[in-house]
């Protein structure tokens, strides 16, 4: 497996992949964030490319943002105003640039979770 950025979003309220889901990857350095690049999932809830591939993949700081929000709504749910949850950024950090680097996010309205998959 090359060494690569992956994600992927599971909607735990309805039970299935986010599909239509808004994603953007930032590299952050020192006090400012560069944005890399942005993706929407697919039928699957995956990106159909890798957010940082072989030949993209550093060590580093980086920022995942997950647009939780637009997601929900286009779904049709009734949500407060505000949102509880609009955003979610999930910051991590590359060490080896060898491995394979998977960060799932399992979201609902009200509540997020994530790991570090494979």
């Amino acid at each position: 497996m090359p060494a690569q950025l992956t994600t992927h979003v599971l909607d735990t309220m309805h039970g299935t992949p986010a599909a239509g889901l808004k994603i953007v990857l930032f590299q952050l350095e020192e006090n400012a964030a560069k944005e890399l690049k942005i993706a929407v999932t697919n039928s699957d809830g995956r990106t159909d490319i890798p957010m940082l591939s072989e030949t993209e993949f550093a060590t580093g700081q980086f920022e995942l943002v997950f647009h939780v929000g637009d997601y929900f709504t286009s779904q049709g749910v009734d949500l407060p105003e505000p949102m509880f949850l609009d955003t979610v950024p999930i910051r991590f950090a590359i060490a080896d640039v060898s491995a394979k680097y998977h960060v799932p996010l399992l979201v609902s309205p009200w509540a997020y979770s994530t790991y570090r998959g494979s």
